[in-house]
């Protein structure tokens, strides 16, 4: 396989979309210059383009030899680092699979291979975040439903989703991702992911806005004056998340 090509593989942006692209790669002997997905580009390229359709059949194929041929943690690993923000997350993938297909269910231990470590620290940044959003995600009630919206660097909705979905398994939710358009929405006992540029939420409640205000009252009132650290409060709570924080959205 060629370790440099003149072409640039375009995908839709799903993990099967990408799949679809690995499994191009080594049918046809190329290593791609780039794989962009399709929805998110609009430069022109001096490059050749080819379009990848998902093809779900080559996806799986590519999927079932991960966990056998590279191990369960390399599976696990490139699961995460495509929900990552890192940059041509999409190449380092398949540089990472490259390595693994030659050395096997080692490869996650080779950390000192660029390879490998650029995607480690990635899930890590990813991981990180998402234990954030745990504690920082705040609702609305927007008629009968909890309406909350977040701005990741990564795209968080996936590993988060299994926690809210068993704590708010009584309610009728949304969790809108502004960064990656994209939305979490539990309704009659049912998750959904949905993707939109924007939505259209219904107004919050007088009685929303009265706890809203309640809320700023008691995260102020429970401060100490003479333990206030800022520094400390924009490590744990940094100021990127408080515009979608209803203590402090006002602050920014």
């Amino acid at each position: 396989m060629s370790d440099r090509s003149a072409v640039i593989y375009y995908y839709d942006g799903s993990y099967a979309g990408f799949l679809s692209c690995v499994f191009e790669s080594y049918a046809e002997k190329e290593m791609p210059a780039a794989i962009l997905d399709a929805h998110a580009v609009d430069q022109i390229s001096m490059f050749s383009a080819k379009y990848i359709n998902t093809d779900d059949t080559r996806a799986e194929r590519v999927k079932n030899s991960i966990p056998l041929k590279l191990g369960p943690e390399a599976q696990e690993l490139l699961e995460k680092a495509f929900h990552t923000c890192l940059p041509n997350r999409e190449m380092h993938m398949l540089r990472f699979m490259r390595l693994g297909y030659q050395v096997g269910h080692s490869v996650c231990r080779r950390m000192t291979d660029p390879r490998v470590d650029i995607l480690l620290k990635a899930v890590k940044h990813l991981e990180r975040e998402s234990h954030l959003y745990l504690g920082l995600v705040r609702f609305s009630e927007c008629g009968k439903v909890l309406i909350a919206e977040i701005e990741p660097k990564n795209s968080v909705l996936p590993m988060i989703a299994p926690h809210f979905l068993n704590r708010y398994s009584g309610e009728d939710f949304m969790i809108f991702d502004r960064t990656h358009k994209a939305a979490l929405v539990y309704r009659d006992g049912r998750p959904e992911a949905l993707y939109a540029d924007r939505i259209r939420f219904p107004p919050a409640s007088p009685e929303e806005y009265r706890y809203r205000a309640m809320w700023r009252t008691f995260y102020d009132t429970i401060g100490i004056e003479s333990r206030r650290n800022e520094a400390c409060r924009r490590n744990h709570m940094p100021k990127r998340y408080w515009r979608t924080m209803t203590e402090v959205q006002h602050l920014v």
